[in-house]
């Protein structure tokens, strides 16, 4: 029956913000099968079969204290999972077990083609590459500042030395440590002087700074909006959580019809994006990320977020 069709939840063990949404799907009875890629072995197993049914694949997706039916899935919160490393493996037997789970147990979910996606894996890499998220916006007609990715060291300072404040940011958020220290990207200013022939070494993205006083954080699940303004006098409010303040706005027509036919563009149910208020009120399109943090918005202003999650993933694939 329908109303006995799991949610699989796929994320690292710690998770807030899974959680709030597991709460709230339990609130409504629904099943709830949570696992995490890393835990494969004693505590995840999984069984396909192909081409011996008429469906597609059958199979089981197993943990300690729960198994489902993979042709029973209501939907999949893919939210924040952690693929296994096998460290205690030497460097190529990891390497290729590591690439066996990738394509086997992902592979597998991957060839569901019943539930509801909150995100597709696939569609939120698709959607991940900034370059191309650029494009889209302005092709959407949004306002986008002005922005250079190069790994020319001339026309990183030419372009810098065109505009009145320009700041580096990453391409990609990957996880580094400088002399065992963790290293967070911000979004940083950068002069020409700075830029060196070791930017020849790697495509970097520098942007024009937005005059701005706000920024805003929008996040989308399904077809609702939740827009949050966020007070910082920061150039990037991440560095300092503390020092914010929030209120709950709307947005102008125009730009929530421009950010689903954003998310509708790579197939997505759900994004988070960051804009930038303007000395005279418009509105700027940073980014968009497919897979944001939510939860402590939640929090601090009351919207109904996770409530929001909860309400699609049990609703599924629309028939």
């Amino acid at each position: 029956m329908a109303d006995e069709m799991p949610v699989l939840v796929a994320t690292e063990a710690d998770d807030p913000t899974a959680d709030m949404v597991i709460a709230e799907l339990n609130r409504r009875g629904v099943p709830v099968i949570r696992f995490n890629p890393a835990d494969i072995g004693a505590d995840l197993t999984v069984s396909a079969r192909f081409g011996i049914s008429p469906a597609p694949v059958v199979g089981q997706v197993r943990t300690p204290s729960r198994s489902v039916d993979l042709t029973a899935v209501r939907s999949v919160y893919w939210r924040r999972p952690v693929w296994p490393a096998f460290d205690h493996l030497g460097v190529d037997d990891a390497r290729f077990a590591a690439a066996q789970v990738r394509y086997g147990l992902g592979g597998i979910l991957y060839a569901l083609d019943g539930p509801l996606w909150v995100n597709h894996p696939l569609r939120n890499t698709a959607a991940d590459y900034k370059p191309a998220q650029l494009a889209l916006a302005r092709r959407l007609g949004l306002t986008v500042p002005a922005t250079l990715v190069t790994n020319d060291p001339a026309e990183a300072r030419h372009f810098v030395a065109a505009h009145h404040q320009v700041i580096f940011k990453t391409l990609r958020w990957t996880p580094y440590r400088r002399d065992g220290v963790a290293v967070t990207g911000w979004a940083d200013p950068v002069t020409a002087a700075e830029i060196d022939e070791s930017v020849r070494v790697t495509p970097h993205l520098f942007q024009a700074v937005v005059d701005k006083e706000a920024d805003v954080r929008v996040l989308v699940v399904g077809r609702q909006m939740f827009a949050v303004r966020i007070e910082s006098g920061m150039l990037d409010w991440r560095k300092d959580y503390s020092a914010l303040s929030y209120s709950v706005v709307d947005l102008p027509d125009p730009m929530e019809k421009a950010l689903l036919a954003y998310l509708d563009h790579f197939g997505l149910v759900s994004g988070s994006f960051d804009l930038a208020v303007d000395k005279s009120g418009g509105l700027w399109w940073l980014e968009l990320n497919p897979n944001g943090q939510w939860g402590w918005l939640e929090e601090s202003t009351g919207l109904a977020m996770s409530a929001a999650f909860a309400e699609l993933l049990t609703q599924g694939a629309t028939p």
